[in-house]
């Protein structure tokens, strides 16, 4: 047990503890591993911690590891650029493109092994620090990409238990290129405000299992990626995603839109989608290919935000489209949906293009309610990002039960759907089906 208190931490809310909780976790890893120990009741304020291999941070009730308000304490991936005016020349719900690295960072490791961050505390991102312009119902960042609270890059056998984390400004747990990962029970605490403040995000990861976890943010949920700056480390695939509570005012769960590489073998269960924007989006924008993917056994309860946030309520929306003249999407295909449960303001989307039809999808068991429970207008689809960044990237008119173009093969098993009296004036029809072959409809 390597107390950091032992090693100089004060633990008083102000002085950068950063120093003694890297002795404590480097005199751990050289003695061949164990635990670091954050004792409880105190504030722990860091800039930027490496974890080492053999390693096991662990935070006690009441421990609080927030990071620091100076970013001259963070470690500079890059260069950053101006943060101090919080000006942007296209805010990012028009244009994020991203390829993966940050600029700074937090809580960081690098191509290490046996790393488990455990116990009841906190880790606090600190999003303060970071705000641009706000208002009721957005607050853009000062600069993007903004710090993640975790990024972990390259790390074998990687366990994170029982911890919360909140505050974040911009990804929170963002492991890149990890294999052997295993999520369990923490509670992720965001403000639903915060841009791109995404909940988890595996990228170019394998063998991953995320279960028990609560998330709340004002990004996707849980998000899979594969970014451009990390294709050395291959596909992202074999993900078990199970028993979550997810609320986001973006996506419950996501893929996208970064997709330089394929998703494969990814199985989603038993897990609810409340207050979100979208349930389940599967945003191709890039080369990267989708299949062999199941959704089973999930409650979703969608309802609309405010424009800044993509979406549209969409309980269920598959979409692929080049993301730039030049950038050609990969394709979706063999996703299966089964017992899912649907409410909220609009219905299933699918919507491929004319090079590029999304094949062979199943609605197995799946049941839509179409209700209205939120002030923002119902008005059509969202299929944003869009090649133009100047393209709204919006569908108008009233909303269907199903709208999909440029679609083969779907298969709608035990379809339900049932329209609220208050829905009626922005429904349209059950199913709206434009560019679709070889389709079949059973009861």
């Amino acid at each position: 047990m390597f107390n950091i208190l032992e090693y100089g931490a004060l633990g008083d809310g102000k002085t950068n503890d950063g120093p003694a909780i890297q002795r404590a976790i480097d005199a751990c890893h050289e003695a061949g591993g164990g635990t670091v120990l954050f004792p409880g009741g105190r504030v722990y304020r860091s800039g930027h911690v490496n974890l080492l291999s053999n390693v096991e941070v662990h935070l006690e009730m009441g421990a609080v590891w927030k990071a620091s308000d100076d970013l001259e304490e963070y470690y500079p991936l890059r260069p950053r650029p101006n943060t101090e005016s919080g000006d942007s020349k296209v805010p990012s719900y028009i244009n994020c493109e991203y390829a993966g690295r940050p600029y700074l960072v937090f809580i960081h490791a690098f191509e290490q092994e046996n790393i488990a961050i455990t116990g009841p505390g906190v880790i606090d991102g600190n999003e303060e620090i970071f705000y641009g312009p706000d208002n009721q119902y957005h607050i853009e960042g000062s600069f993007y990409p903004r710090v993640p609270v975790l990024f972990l890059e390259g790390v074998n056998h990687l366990t994170i238990q029982g911890i919360q984390i909140r505050g974040s400004a911009f990804w929170t747990l963002h492991m890149v290129g990890c294999e052997d990962v295993l999520i369990d029970g923490i509670r992720i605490l965001n403000n639903l405000r915060m841009a791109n403040c995404d909940g988890i995000d595996p990228d170019h990861c394998r063998n991953v299992r995320i279960a028990n976890c609560h998330i709340e943010c004002g990004d996707d949920a849980i998000v899979l990626k594969n970014t451009a700056d990390h294709m050395q480390y291959g596909p992202t695939e074999n993900i078990l995603i199970e028993n979550c509570t997810l609320v986001s005012t973006s996506a419950g769960i996501k893929f996208g839109t970064e997709g330089e590489a394929d998703f494969r073998n990814v199985y989603v269960n038993n897990c609810a989608i409340s207050r979100s924007n979208r349930g389940i989006s599967l945003q191709i924008r890039d080369c990267g290919n989708v299949e062999n993917v199941v959704f089973s056994n999930i409650n979703i309860e969608t309802r609309r935000f405010s424009y800044q946030w993509w979406g549209r309520a969409e309980a269920i929306s598959l979409t692929a489209a080049d993301r730039k003249p030049g950038v050609k999407a990969g394709k979706i295909k063999n996703v299966v949906f089964r017992n899912i449960n649907c409410r909220g303001e609009n219905g299933i989307f699918i919507m491929g293009s004319p090079d590029n039809w999304i094949e062979e999808i199943t609605f197995d068991q799946v049941s839509l309610t179409l209700a209205r429970s939120s002030k923002w207008e119902i008005n059509g689809y969202d299929r944003r990002p869009c090649p133009d960044i100047h393209d709204e990237g919006l569908i108008p008119g009233p909303v269907s039960g199903v709208y999909a173009d440029y679609s083969s093969g779907l298969r709608f098993k035990q379809l339900s759907i049932k329209v609220e009296e208050e829905f009626k004036p922005f429904f349209n029809q059950k199913m709206t089906l434009l560019h679709v072959d070889d389709y079949s409809i059973e009861q």
